[in-house]
């Protein structure tokens, strides 16, 4: 029995061929399928996650790449620090964030038929 060839590829960089085998086993994205993840050592003492795609003739390790925050990214988080606009700016002084509530008078919603049909 001849073994597989295995190789190591990066997600952009996948073949036709194993980027059909990708969609095949995770038709909704790997996001779906996480504890597939696997993670790597290098030998510089970085590290990669990667899953494994079996086609006919190679096991391929597609590189997935993969944010994992940092003590520093928790802790800007935990003090407040990533509370930015999505364009990296802070919200003007005084604009409404939309997490306020209007204001405690409901009835103001109501279209006065209050009946349950």
């Amino acid at each position: 029995m001849e073994q597989k060839k295995r190789h190591v590829i990066s997600y952009e960089n996948m073949s036709p061929e194993v980027l059909a085998a990708f969609n095949e086993k995770y038709p909704k994205g790997f996001s779906d399928y996480l504890s597939d993840l696997v993670k790597y050592p290098k030998p510089d003492g970085s590290c990669f996650y990667a899953v494994t795609i079996e086609i006919e003739d190679a096991i391929y390790l597609v590189k997935i790449k993969v944010k994992v925050d940092d003590a520093e990214d928790i802790d800007r988080w935990l003090e407040g620090e990533d509370e930015d606009g999505e364009d990296g700016t802070a919200p003007a002084e005084g604009a409404d964030d939309g997490n306020a509530l209007p204001d405690d008078n409901i009835a103001q919603y109501s279209d006065g038929d209050d009946s349950a049909e």
